[in-house]
Parts: structure tokens; sequence; C-alpha cells
């Protein structure tokens, strides 16, 4: 799935979906902290961005300060995960932002089904238009928590 690479510019800050800029580094930084992938490998997060639609967001200097990801097939589902912002960015309206970006995001339209999982930020995604599962009974998964503190998945 090839996209154009599209950009967002906000109080000079900016988001953007070019996979090149992403710093690797501090995205597996700040997931490897998060309480949704703990201890993930680098080469983990650098698998699921090369086949994720990324969204940095960078300062005005240029630095990365926040991320999303979107898996999705670009015509009928998309899931929204592992959205952040730095801790010395947060409270400033950018997750707000960063979220009106990805599901405004013109190639992304028309989309039947998004989804995502969160414990704590609900408030915020509802003021893009998400709510809660309206038949729960409906969905499964499979959920391994303990995944990347295994052995069979650490590289790094």
């Amino acid at each position: 799935m090839i996209m154009k690479t599209r950009s967002w510019r906000w109080r000079g800050y900016e988001i953007s979906t070019d996979a090149n800029r992403i710093d690797l580094l501090f995205v597996h930084r700040e997931l490897a902290q998060s309480y949704w992938s703990a201890g993930i490998a680098r080469s983990i997060v650098e698998r699921a961005l090369s086949n994720s639609i990324v969204f940095g967001l960078y300062r005005p200097d240029g630095r990365q300060v926040g991320f999303a990801r979107l898996v999705t097939d670009a015509a009928t589902f998309a899931y929204l995960c592992d959205v952040f912002i730095t801790e010395s960015e947060r409270g400033k309206g950018f997750g707000k932002w960063l979220n009106e970006c990805v599901v405004s995001h013109p190639d992304l339209q028309g989309l039947r089904r998004w989804v995502l999982i969160t414990r704590d930020a609900h408030g915020l995604y509802k003021k893009t238009g998400w709510a809660p599962l309206k038949d729960s009974a409906k969905y499964m998964e499979r959920h391994f928590p303990d995944v990347y503190n295994s052995k069979q998945t650490r590289s790094d």
C-alpha cells in the first residue's frame, strides 16, 4: 500500500506521515515505557512501523514529540494504536490535533470501521467521534500481554 505523504501544521508544529522522518529510537523508548507495550524490542517496533501508516508530531525545530500509527487495508478497516505525546508536550492540545489528523486523512475516508483500544483516554477520543463498542460481544481477541518480555521476541 503506497500512499501520498501528508502533513498538517498548527502553532508551528507539524504532523507528517513521512515514515523517513520517524525517530525510531524516540518511538521505541516511549513505547517500551508505555503501559500497553512495556518492554517491546526495537526490532518489533521497527517491523510494526514498516507495516503501518505512521504519523509523527514534530516541534518547530524538527524534534519528534509525538506519534500514532494506523494498521489498515486503506479500504474497509483501520486500527489506531501506539498513540502518544511525550510528557513535556502533553496538555497543549496536541493529542486531540493528532487524532483529528489521523481520522481526517484524505486517503482514509469511507472506511467502514475504525477501532482503538485505550485504558484512560476515552474523553480525548470522544472529541473526534469515537464511541464505546455498540456490541462488544461480537468482538473476540487473542491477547498475549507478556509477549514482549519473552525470550522468543527479544532480539535487542
